[in-house]
């Protein structure tokens, strides 16, 4: 049985398990709670919160690091790492907009006195800033300081770039570094099905059917985030900046797309996506070759999306107010997250713990949203691959008007030229 069928399976028989206990044995929860549904729960959240530094560290300095020498780079990569990260800015205020309008933590009513967590002040915008660099890297790593953290990654994963093969054994350790973490990241994910079974019938029996609407919402929220950047952020660029139909592109892209929604992971789709971007969308196979495997790196668009609905709908349960600051703290870590954020399923939930600690608000709040997560999961890498592949016909076509530019400016120069040519002879 697949890990999805298994959490699909522990989600619907965890609420019917909350429901039916909340409904006609509280007393009899209240034991089952205390002694089987919390502790499962908080099991789980305690092994993703182990796993989101050195994950984070890891999966930063290969992303930075893998971009290869920025010279080298040249046009193309900068085309493409620009479209990445505005897209996903793009993403993540659009998630941002929906919750905070539709406010699907106000809907039900959770009981959050368990967390024992209370709200710190955020600071103001400039010292937000002038503390993104770290004073002590070894203490940001310690203490989670995930914005002090990723900038660190970033300029190791430079440094690694600037001095090439001087620094291949320490580029391998890293390399090393990051396959454990995904290997962890696959253990803890075998252990999904109870947590989730664990932290919904937990939700659910102490709440009841309020916490059934509340959810549902959330999850509708999410997927209205995800078409819309789809078919508004994607379609407008494919069709102004690619010179393509909108429905001619996601017509030709489909196939891909059934395979993102079956597999959760970006890189198990990466093969078919890029096969169908030459094919169906005519993109030369040296950009899909380059624009693809780094979107499946760097390119996290619907992850971005459920990130600020998650971080949005977290903080309207725990009935806190997130400041100007605290808004623009995690649309700067979800978008500089993305650089690192690996194409494998689960691996957004680690990184939501790091958004969420970024603002201080309590990791626990996952255990709300995990249960249907998996299903997002799916639309989630979708849009994910999408993105990658309008990216590929974007810079395509900015690739093919400069190359009939330079044709039409030889073509003048060449005119220029001939008169004289025949006046010398």
């Amino acid at each position: 049985m697949k890990l999805t069928t298994k959490i699909i399976i522990a989600l619907l028989a965890g609420a019917i398990t909350g429901l039916l206990l909340n409904l006609y044995a509280m007393d009899v929860f209240n034991i089952l709670d205390k002694f089987l549904f919390n502790p499962a729960g908080k099991i789980f959240i305690s092994l993703i919160t182990m796993l989101v530094v050195p994950l984070v560290l890891f999966s930063i300095i290969l992303g930075v690091a893998g971009l290869g020498d920025p010279k080298k780079l040249g046009r193309m990569g900068i085309k493409t790492i620009a479209y990445f990260l505005v897209t996903t800015a793009l993403a993540i205020v659009i998630g941002l907009i929906l919750a905070l309008s539709i406010k699907p933590g106000k809907l039900g009513h959770f009981d959050t006195k368990s967390a024992e967590f209370s709200a710190e002040k955020a600071p103001p915008v400039s010292e937000t800033l002038l503390n993104i660099i770290p004073t002590n890297p070894i203490d940001a790593l310690a203490s989670g300081n995930m914005l002090q953290v990723i900038v660190f990654a970033i300029f190791v994963g430079l440094a690694l770039t600037a001095l090439g093969e001087r620094t291949k054994g320490f580029y391998n350790v890293i390399e090393q570094g990051n396959e454990i973490m995904m290997y962890l990241v696959n253990i803890v994910m075998k252990f999904a099905p109870y947590g989730t079974f664990g932290l919904i019938a937990s939700a659910i029996g102490s709440q009841g059917l309020s916490a059934i609407k509340s959810m549902g919402v959330y999850m509708i929220v999410v997927l209205l985030g995800l078409f819309i950047h789809a078919f508004v952020t994607y379609g407008s660029a494919v069709y102004f900046l690619g010179n393509m139909s909108p429905l001619k592109f996601f017509k030709g892209f489909a196939p891909a797309i059934g395979v993102a929604v079956s597999t959760s992971s970006s890189n198990a789709t990466l093969p078919v996506s890029m096969e169908t971007a030459r094919k169906n969308l005519k993109v030369p196979e040296p950009i899909s070759s380059f624009v693809q495997p780094l979107g499946a790196t760097i390119n996290m668009d619907g992850t971005a999306i459920m990130q600020g609905v998650a971080t949005v709908f977290i903080a309207q349960v725990y009935n806190i107010d997130l400041s100007l600051t605290q808004i623009l703290t995690v649309i700067l870590t979800a978008v500089l997250a993305s650089i690192g954020t690996a194409g494998v399923p689960g691996v957004g939930l680690i990184m939501l713990a790091m958004v969420l600690q970024s603002v201080n608000l309590p990791v626990e709040g996952i255990g709300l949203i995990l249960g249907i997560d998996r299903l997002l999961d799916m639309v989630r890498t979708a849009v994910n691959i999408t993105g990658d592949a309008s990216c590929a016909v974007v810079v395509a076509e900015g690739e093919r008007r400069r190359m009939d530019r330079e044709k039409e400016s030889g073509k003048r120069n060449l005119s220029k030229q001939t008169p004289s040519i025949v006046q010398e002879k």
